[in-house]
């Protein structure tokens, strides 16, 4: 029996997951929710299902058995406490809210019913990924060195802190959670951010450029590099990790420099086709091994980069 899914946002991210489902045979897209109604219909004719306009009526007349929620940061309230109550495993698209209030709100509910949940960190399913875990087994991981240097995306809420947290917190929170999936969780961060030269924005008051020094808690030391400051194409995004003899950079895949020289490694996966391939596997089974991301995880990262938001505030170091 398939595993009927819904849909609580249907705008670019969102048309991602459309894709990777289509992949699966064991899926139905029941219904599309968005406040746009025309952007659910056009989901709708294109994928099947019913469109719907609220999401609270969508799960009451639709009883999906699992449901995506790809809504902007700002938007992130009470969606995620309204699924769970209803028991309806659930994926959620980062960041999965803008305040530490939010997740743990979402995490209680989570806990009431013991939902199946899985959070969108793609970037932990890549082959790349895959490889540098394997081959920073048993070592001593020095530094990392992380950096998002992108232009400024085109969509209104992104320039507005309080929809979109800023550049840490919507688009390095991948660099962010893949510093804590391959070397551990931090446990303090000193930052310092600045709007330095897209001041003529109509209605920005995001930082277009920021770094922060970061402390892990088994006693690496790092750095977090982002700007929204370029323009088309963007400039590179990757995470750097540095061990004794060891360096490599982590992307799809993983270029490795060690002792043996140079090289790349990594299988050529979809990441988002495996990452919704391990959420709908754990819906039809109850098995969660293979998501690397769940609620709880993803409220860790969420954490992460709101210290950072909170140490350039201030000018202090912040400890999470």
């Amino acid at each position: 029996m398939a595993v009927r899914v819904g849909f609580i946002g249907c705008g670019g991210m969102a048309n991602a997951h459309f894709r990777s489902l289509s992949q699966m045979e064991n899926v139905e897209r029941v219904a599309f929710c968005d406040v746009n109604l025309e952007r659910a219909k056009q989901a709708t004719e294109q994928y099947g299902g019913n469109p719907h306009s609220d999401f609270r009526q969508m799960l009451d007349t639709e009883k999906p058995d699992a449901v995506y929620i790809v809504v902007p940061p700002g938007f992130h309230d009470d969606i995620e406490v309204e699924v769970a109550n209803r028991g309806v495993p659930f994926f959620i698209e980062k960041p999965v809210a803008l305040s530490n209030e939010t997740t743990e709100r979402v995490r209680e509910a989570i806990d009431r019913t013991n939902v199946i949940t899985s959070v969108g960190y793609h970037w932990r399913y890549q082959g790349g990924t895959d490889r540098a875990k394997e081959i920073l087994q048993g070592k001593t991981i020095g530094m990392a060195l992380g950096y998002w240097m992108g232009g400024l995306p085109g969509v209104a809420w992104w320039r507005r802190m309080e929809q979109s947290g800023g550049q840490f917190v919507e688009q390095t929170t991948h660099i962010l959670d893949l510093a804590r999936y391959l070397v551990g969780d931090v446990k303090r961060v000193y930052a310092a951010a600045a709007l330095r030269d897209m001041t003529d924005v109509e209605n920005m008051n995001v930082p277009d450029v920021g770094t922060a020094t970061l402390e892990f808690e088994n006693g690496a030391v790092g750095t977090m590099n982002n700007t929204c400051m370029l323009g088309a194409g963007g400039g590179p995004v990757a995470l750097h990790i540095v061990a004794r003899d060891l360096w490599m950079e982590v992307r799809s895949k993983v270029k490795i420099r060690d002792r043996e020289g140079e090289r790349e490694e990594g299988e050529d996966v979809n990441a988002t086709v495996r990452e919704d391939t391990a959420f709908i596997q754990a819906v039809e089974t109850g098995d969660r091994s293979d998501i690397r991301s769940d609620y709880a995880d993803g409220a860790k990262t969420l954490a992460l980069s709101l210290a950072i938001n909170r140490s350039f505030q201030i000018h202090q170091p912040v400890d999470l």
